[in-house]
This record gives C-alpha cells, sequence and structure tokens, in this order.
C-alpha cells in the first residue's frame, strides 16, 4: 500500500524574550520519498542560543541534501550532521562573546524505514495508530538518576534539576549521540520532535490521542495552545514538527482499447 506524507512546523515563543529554538523539513533533491526533519533548542544567552540552533540546522541540512541516493550509511549521516554541528557551535566562539550551546534531535525518512538522532533533551516520539512505540531518552542528570534506579519517572518530572544537561553540542566533551530506527513503516505511524518547552506539559498518551485524532496542522495548534495555558505565564520557546505517513489507495488505470482481431 502506498503512503503519502503530511507533515507540518509549529512555534511560539513562550514568555522568553527570544526565541532561540529552530525546526526544519526537508526533501531530498534526488531521493523520493526522502525527508529530514531538524529540531534545535538553543541555549547560551542573548542571540547565542538562537545561532546555536541556526547551526543544527544548516548543517544537517546541508549533509543531507548532499548524500548521494543509495548506498548510503544514515547513521553515518546523521552523527556527520550533529558533529559538524557541534564544531561549528565551537569555532562560533572565536567571534562572538558568546557561550552557544544546544540541543539536536534529527529524523530521516524515507521509502520503508525511518531513522533518527538525537543530543539533548529535544524528543523525538513515535506513534502508531495513536499508541507510542518509542521515545529517545533525555541527557540529563535526572534522566541518568531515572535509569540507575534512583527516581522513578513521575519523580522526575517534578524534579528542580530536571533541565540540568549532562551533553549538549558547543560542550568541551563531543556530544553523546543516541539513535533510532524503525521498519517497516506502515499507514498511521507518526513521527513527532519536540523541544522540552512543549514535552514538559504532556503524557505521552495525551500527545499520541492528539497526533491520531487531528490532522496534522490541528494536531500541532493544539498541542501549542495547551502547553502556552498549562504554562500559565511562564513558558519556554515550544517548538514542534510532525511527519506522519497516510496509506493512500493506488491509482487506478484505464483499461486499453483492445486491438480488433484480423479479419
Amino acid at each position: 500500500m502506498p503512503f503519502t506524507i503530511e507533515t507540518c512546523t509549529a512555534q511560539h515563543i513562550g514568555d522568553r524574550d527570544e526565541q532561540q529554538d529552530r525546526v526544519g523539513l526537508f526533501t531530498h533533491p534526488v531521493q523520493k520519498g526522502a525527508v529530514m526533519a531538524v529540531l534545535a533548542d538553543g541555549m547560551g544567552g542573548h542571540s547565542g542560543g538562537a545561532m546555536a540552533a541556526e547551526q543544527v540546522i544548516h548543517s544537517a541540512r546541508n549533509v543531507f541534501l548532499a548524500s548521494a541516493p543509495g548506498g548510503v550509511d544514515v547513521v553515518a549521516m546523521l552523527a556527520e550532521g550533529i558533529n559538524d554541528a557541534h564544531d561549528g557551535i565551537n569555532l562560533s566562539r572565536f567571534t562572538t562573546e558568546h557561550d552557544p550551546h544546544s540541543t539536536a534531535c534529527l529524523l530521516i525518512l524515507q521509502p520503508g524505514r525511518a531513522d533518527w538522532a538525537h543530543c539533548g533533551d529535544s524528543r523525538l516520539y513515535h506513534f502508531r495508530d495513536g499508541q507510542m512505540v518509542s521515545c529517545t531518552q533525555d541527557h540529563s542528570h535526572v534522566m541518568n538518576l531515572v535509569k540507575m534506579g534512583y527516581l522513578t519517572p513521575e519523580q522526575a518530572e517534578s524534579h528542580p534539576q530536571k533541565n540540568l544537561l549532562i551533553s549538549c553540542l558547543g560542550d568541551t566533551a563531543p556530544p553523546q549521540i543516541d539513535f533510532g530506527g524503525s521498519a517497516p513503516l506502515v499507514g498511521g505511524d507518526c513521527f513527532l520532535l519536540c523541544s522540552d518547552g512543549l514535552w514538559a506539559y504532556f503524557a505521552d498518551d495525551e500527545l499520541g490521542q492528539v497526533l491520531h485524532e487531528y490532522p496534522v496542522r490541528e494536531a500541532a495548534e493544539i498541542l501549542i495552545n495547551t502547553a502556552r495555558s498549562r504554562a500559565e505565564g511562564r513558558g519556554d520557546n515550544c517548538t514542534l514538527a510532525i511527519v506522519r505517513l497516510k496509506e493512500t489507495e493506488p491509482e487506478k488505470t484505464l483499461p486499453l482499447w483492445k486491438k480488433p482481431a484480423a479479419k
């Protein structure tokens, strides 16, 4: 069964003075059906975070568009996009007075499969017909405590240090990059990339329900507006990208006129 790809991005500045999140969706110029989604949450003072997040989008896009179709190591491509952005952010310190950092969340969708990579606490969720299949794990101090059994996921949500990252782009240490993938894909698969300014206000099943029940643009509007309402005037930048697969009926071909039999 063939698929169509439905996509949408959305942002809100929240209650901050500057929008330091960045998001992008790109189609490959040659590889049919190949799509990249990129999301970055910048940090580092006035304009520094925005510059770092912009570097993530720029580096990931360049690596994706320069890739040749067929025989490409997708994991290596994802790693190259993040590492190139990390190097570019560090180089910017020589020309600015900022201390820029950023998270990175990358998704590459191609016929039959999806692959992703992330660093930091911007998340990628994979839902299938509204049910969560997988979610990236934050590179944060609190998530480490959860993995070691010192905190429950519920306790982590209200921990005062839940936004303390242990890895991000622009740090002195190389970025910690985790990878994931899914194959084969089916109609109803939906991928959500989002910054902590959005996911912090939702349970996983809430996200899946909204993405399953509404068209992608309506879903994006509902999620942004709900996050803003729940933030109660103390919200961070919130940003998302949605990529959803929808089954389509194969094109019907008209019957051909038969050539009359020779008499």
